[in-house]
């Protein structure tokens, strides 16, 4: 009778999932051992969250920044199943999909990322869009195709949070925008990227002056509706006209995981260990946004993709260990630094004692990026297609 082998159930195809799932694969695993590896994610494709604003601009495209989970994993044993995970049963192991579908578990890795909160203000669940999936700058995109096409002389165009997110978004969009556009970043708080170096702000204030994107800093949104925004600086409130309205602020746990009878903080993150387990059950493992990590050293663990690329490769080495008999790894999270892009040809670097800004940081950022894209052969097709674009693109201008 043949044993049943190991079952290693991924939540979550996002940089914490897929990756840990793409090192499994990758380690010593004797015949007798070789685990069965499932991914369940509700998307039927990954997603390269920090280079999403590149579609905006047209930059690049989306099979480049979101391949399907189909194609990524065709040359693994690793099975991928598009569903949406309607519950967890914690004491006997087993997930259940929304179509009915069981799935049992020897180990679980909870990585099904945060979510944008859109309930924040009457009017942001209708009216605002969030940027976090390839859904959402298509709706973007969708929305900016009708303004563009309309005789409107103006395009105005809110973003809220003046964080990395809505910095980034706000070059991209006033580029493609050009004369058209009347943009506002809207920030809650005295200064922009307020946990960024100072070389990043500067930049980035430049950046913004440049495209003429007006800063509302110590700024709250009131409300919103379908063609205004209202805000109140310093017990003021003004409404104000407006196009489109992007909400790039916040991250929240999925209901899901706030149900789960396991320790979280008061972020409804779940409470782990170094090792990346789940106090009081070693058996599931957690990371990216839905965890409270802290690090060897007890550092916490930033909610940043970086992150969650680092701990995929402690997840996927611990998993091995504790299926067969090694010893387990803390978590050592480091710092590699922070890029931006400020729109088309400009971005910054900062870190390992570097600063880039303008061109060459463009470009180092998307060599950095290409090299951390999901596998090989993905990597190689996105690199010939940004090799051979600029020749396409200079015989058809000739």
């Amino acid at each position: 009778m043949t044993e049943q082998p190991t079952r290693i159930c991924i939540l979550g195809g996002g940089f914490g999932g897929l990756y840990t799932a793409l090192r499994l694969t990758q380690l010593p695993w004797l015949p007798t051992q070789t685990p069965e590896i499932t991914i369940v994610d509700s998307r039927d494709r990954f997603v390269f969250a920090p280079l999403l604003y590149e579609l905006v601009t047209g930059e690049l495209q989306a099979w480049e920044i979101a391949p399907p989970f189909e194609q990524l994993l065709e040359e693994t044993p690793i099975r991928f199943i598009q569903g949406t995970v309607a519950d967890i049963d914690i004491t006997a192991q087993q997930v259940q999909l929304q179509d009915g579908q069981f799935l049992d578990y020897d180990r679980l890795v909870l990585a099904m990322g945060g979510e944008t909160p859109l309930d924040i203000v009457p009017g942001s669940q209708q009216y605002a869009i969030p940027f976090r999936r390839v859904e959402d700058a298509y709706r973007l995109q969708e929305r900016l195709r009708i303004l563009e096409a309309s005789d409107a002389e103006k395009i105005r165009v809110a973003i809220i949070g003046g964080g990395y997110s809505g910095v980034e978004l706000a070059c991209k969009l006033a580029e493609r925008l050009g004369k058209r556009g009347r943009l506002r970043l809207v920030e809650r708080g005295e200064k922009i990227l307020k946990s960024a170096p100072d070389f990043n702000r500067e930049a980035a204030q430049k950046a913004l002056s440049e495209r003429q994107v007006w800063l509302d800093l110590e700024t709250t949104v009131q409300s919103l509706d379908a063609e205004s925004i209202t805000l109140e600086y310093r017990d003021q409130v003004d409404t104000l006209p407006v196009d489109i309205v992007m909400w790039t602020v916040g991250t929240q746990t999925p209901d899901l995981v706030r149900s789960l009878p396991l320790k979280q903080n008061t972020e409804h993150q779940i409470i782990i260990n170094p090792q990346l387990q789940v106090i009081e059950h070693p058996e599931i493992f957690a990371l990216g946004d839905l965890a409270d990590c802290h690090d060897a050293e007890g550092k916490k663990v930033p909610k940043t993709a970086q992150a969650a690329f680092q701990q995929a490769d402690y997840a996927g080495w611990n998993l091995w260990a504790s299926l067969t008999g090694r010893p387990l790894l803390s978590f050592h999270y480091q710092a590699l630094g922070e890029m931006m892009t400020l729109g088309k040809d400009n971005a910054t670097l900062t870190g390992l004692g570097i600063k880039l800004d303008g061109q060459l940081a463009h470009v180092a950022r998307r060599l950095i990026y290409l090299y951390r894209l999901p596998t090989l052969e993905h990597q190689m097709r996105v690199a010939f297609n940004w090799i051979s674009r600029p020749i396409q693109e200079l015989m058809i201008n000739k």
